[in-house]
């Protein structure tokens, strides 16, 4: 599948666990739900990973993953992918995406269940 590379401006929300992809209208194109892992700084959690369907094939789910992977490196923690996409964009950019413990991905899942609003 090839990526287009449609202009996004990402911004990330830690207060409401939202690293959202906004198009060139400020309409949103695309969104991961995340959880920063306590205690901090353990690492940030991705959950879900959804873009709009007019948004599909166009690089913004990319564009949000490598955001997100840049942004924990930035903080000096890891990324726990729970989403599926996420865990499969880091197979496919294990350069960009280094593997998290997994005790810390153990720890991660435990955490979910105290997240309800990201079910």
């Amino acid at each position: 599948m090839a990526e287009e590379n449609t202009a996004v401006d990402i911004r990330d929300d830690r207060e409401h666990g939202r690293l959202t992809a906004y198009d060139e209208g400020g309409s949103v194109a695309g969104t991961i739900a995340y959880f920063a892992m306590y205690p901090e700084p353990g690492a940030l959690v991705g959950v879900h990973t959804v873009v709009g369907p007019e948004y599909e094939g166009k690089g913004v789910a990319g564009a949000l993953a490598r955001e997100f992977y840049g942004l924990a490196a930035r903080q000096g923690v890891p990324v726990v992918p729970l989403c599926p996409y996420l865990a499969a964009w880091a197979e496919r950019h294990p350069d960009q995406a280094p593997k998290a413990p997994e005790e810390l991905v153990r720890g991660a899942e435990r955490q979910l269940g105290s997240h309800p609003e990201l079910f």
